[in-house]
């Protein structure tokens, strides 16, 4: 990652480190970070910045993010985590769990407007003029986010307010919690369903029988066959309100099923997490590369919080 010649650039190391110090202290925003840098001890020295050697500026992160994009710094770093969790044996290998979330993206309501609007000389200027989208029909087909155009406009449930919003995901292992792998995605129906098996698909093979635990979300006969042929057996909480479960009786009369369900929960302990702690709330950046190495690092910053408090309770 460093430049064949060129004047010296801030070490590709140095950024990925703060990314982490972001995730790890709540920092609120690249500009804070920095100005932070310039008196806190503990930021410098975890860069290895000298006392007296002054910090670099926000416009640095922003010009090497791309860099960092290319070479896919946030999964081979989130990889690495991984790694050392599975060298201390704290992963489980055989028993998984899997949800998604919604994460706000950084745009607002008035932003998601018809694709062929007129631009320009007609919009107004300064403040932002007042809209009403009551009995206005808006359709991604139509319409798209003029300061994110990759953000969707989506809701969780009936009932719920619908936001531009992008869609995170992440697998967890039901032995300590940790998560085993991460991705984000645009929001759509589909998407947590398709993303959860891609992720249980990159897990490394193996000859006995593996279970994943899920939600009433994720009882769809496609999933249960797909998870079925990636190697692992859905244990799926049943979703018999209008339809038939595609689970039944086979899976759900088994010890293990019950195990799943009361560990499954505890999927939503590295979202709460990444959420109040590592920023993914409100999403910081634009578009769906960027905003998804942000969510990896943060993933990774919850595991190294949760090795560290399980190094405490080994030793």
């Amino acid at each position: 990652m460093y430049p064949a010649r060129g004047r010296p650039s801030v070490p590709p190391e140095m950024l990925l480190k703060a990314s982490v110090l972001m995730a790890l202290f709540s920092v609120r925003s690249e500009r804070a970070f920095c100005e932070r840098l310039r008196y806190d001890m503990l930021f410098k020295w975890f860069l290895g910045l000298r006392i007296d050697e002054r910090g670099f500026d926000a416009s640095t992160l922003s010009k090497n993010r791309q860099r960092l994009l290319d070479h896919e710094i946030a999964d081979r770093f989130f990889a690495a985590v991984v790694e050392q969790a599975h060298l201390r044996r704290y992963c489980s290998s055989d028993h998984f769990s899997v949800d998604g979330t919604l994460l706000e993206a950084w745009a607002s309501h008035k932003s998601f407007k018809p694709k062929d609007a007129p631009g320009g000389d007609g919009a107004p200027r300064g403040r932002n003029a007042e809209a009403d989208f009551r009995g206005a029909r808006r359709r991604h087909d139509t319409h798209q986010s003029t300061t994110d155009p990759e953000a969707r406009l989506y809701r969780k449930s009936a009932g719920t307010a619908a936001v531009l919003c992008f869609m995170g995901h992440i697998v967890t292992e039901n032995r300590n919690g940790l998560v085993a792998d991460a991705e984000l995605t645009r929001a759509d129906g589909y998407a947590e369903r398709d993303t959860a098996v891609k992720m249980l698909q990159r897990r490394p093979p193996r000859r006995r029988r593996r279970t994943v635990g899920a939600d009433k979300a994720y009882d769809t006969k496609g999933f249960v066959k797909d998870a079925r042929a990636a190697g692992f057996t859905p244990h799926v909480a049943q979703n018999t309100a209008n339809r038939r479960s595609a689970v039944d009786g086979r899976t759900t009369r088994h010890a293990g099923y019950r195990v799943s369900q009361r560990t499954r929960k505890r999927v939503e302990e590295p979202f709460g997490w990444i959420k109040t702690i590592g920023g993914g709330r409100k999403l910081r950046h634009k578009g769906t590369a960027r905003n998804r190495a942000a969510f990896l690092t943060a993933a990774a910053a919850y595991n190294l919080v949760r090795i560290a408090k399980l190094d405490t309770q080994t030793a």
